[in-house]
């Protein structure tokens, strides 16, 4: 029988006994550590130290998921709040409902809170997460799949998903995978930004805002497409508008950082560069050599200090060991003492020897 569509899990829980294992609870796990580990990957690359991607998420993460229930809550409030409902779900984050935009905004004012203990700029700290937390998103969307929510209209396409819950007022059928859909479109804008980042050297903020930017073109199509509920203003969704809001504020301050700001950030985590690793190993901009190049200077100086002292010792002592200047210096051995001389000065003959060779003559 041919696959005619993409099934859906009966069931979003697995028990390892009394324990559940949550599918959409593991997606978002996933997600956090795909993130931290390509953020710090990104981070040394740009000058900082291992390790301080993962402090600061410490931050940012809890507020993010703080934040990303927050927005969902109140956007979605009828769910929690409503007549027949219990306000008391609201708080079962593991259950579904998490908006990306109170995500982002609440997990900013976490990292901002962690780059300023550290005394790192946020923007450069975005840049370096950006591209990971679009993967995050991707890994984290099939989450909802686990879920069977956040699908689209009715279709017959292949890769249509099956829904089989009746829950929450599902209707069992064939739908567009909304999120699959946002889950390829977030790797491709991981792909886009670390494309432009590399080509274009982007700083300040820009790789972050391409980000968005880019998340928000997508999130914009696909959200039409979704049939869940939702407040609509002027026959659009809330969703939509805050797309087109978000994607409007990313580009205007990508336009503007890189007239005020261009380039890339010099110095992204202060002191980075004076404890090991490869900011400390490598030749900075500024001039400053590396320890391989420092130790091959040291051992120069070594040896022609080594050759200078010789030299003097040759002049101050001749050949017999009496101080006195050599008359003829010659080359250095390798012990750094003078040579012998190639031509050997003649003997003196002893006087009596030349007044016998004398007294011969003239007899």
């Amino acid at each position: 029988m041919e696959l005619a569509y993409i099934p859906s899990p009966s069931s979003g829980v697995l028990y390892l006994g009394p324990v559940p294992l949550r599918g959409y609870a593991f997606c978002i796990i996933i997600g956090v550590f795909v993130a931290v580990w390509l953020g710090n990957k990104r981070w040394i690359a740009r000058g900082g130290r291992a390790g301080t991607v993962a402090d600061i998420a410490v931050w940012a993460v809890p507020f993010g998921l703080v934040g990303g229930r927050l927005y969902h809550v109140i956007t979605d409030y009828q769910l929690y709040f409503s007549e027949g409902r219990d306000w008391v779900d609201a708080f079962k984050i593991w259950e579904g409902g998490l908006g990306i935009w109170g995500a982002i905004a609440l997990g900013a004012l976490g990292a901002w809170i962690g780059c300023r203990r550290r005394g790192i700029p946020l923007p450069a700290y975005a840049d370096a997460i950006a591209p990971g937390i679009a993967i995050a998103q991707a890994i984290g969307r099939w989450g909802n799949w686990f879920n069977q929510e956040l699908y689209g209209r009715e279709t017959d396409l292949p890769w249509a998903v099956e829904i089989t819950s009746s829950a929450d007022g599902r209707m069992p059928g064939t739908y567009h995978p909304t999120f699959l859909y946002e889950s390829l479109w977030c790797i491709g804008v991981a792909l886009l930004v670390i494309w432009a980042d590399r080509r274009f050297n982007l700083g300040h903020g820009r790789a972050f805002a391409l980000y968005v930017a880019g998340y928000c073109a997508g999130r914009f199509w696909i959200e039409y497409m979704r049939v869940d509920e939702a407040h609509h203003i002027l026959g659009l969704r809330l969703n939509n508008w805050t797309a087109v809001l978000v994607f409007l504020l990313a580009v205007l301050y990508i336009v503007l950082s890189a007239r005020k700001r261009p380039g890339r950030e010099a110095v992204v985590e202060p002191g980075a560069g004076d404890g090991e690793g490869p900011a400390a190993d490598a030749k900075t901009a500024d001039g400053k050599t590396t320890d391989g190049d420092a130790t091959e200077k040291d051992a120069s100086a070594e040896e022609a200090s080594a050759e200078d002292a010789a030299t003097d010792d040759a002049t101050d002592t001749d050949h017999s060991g009496n101080p006195g200047k050599l008359d003829k210096p010659g080359k250095l051995d390798k012990s750094g003492k003078p040579e012998a001389s190639a031509e050997p000065e003649a003997a003196e003959e002893p006087e009596e020897s030349r007044d016998g060779a004398g007294s011969a003559k003239k007899a």
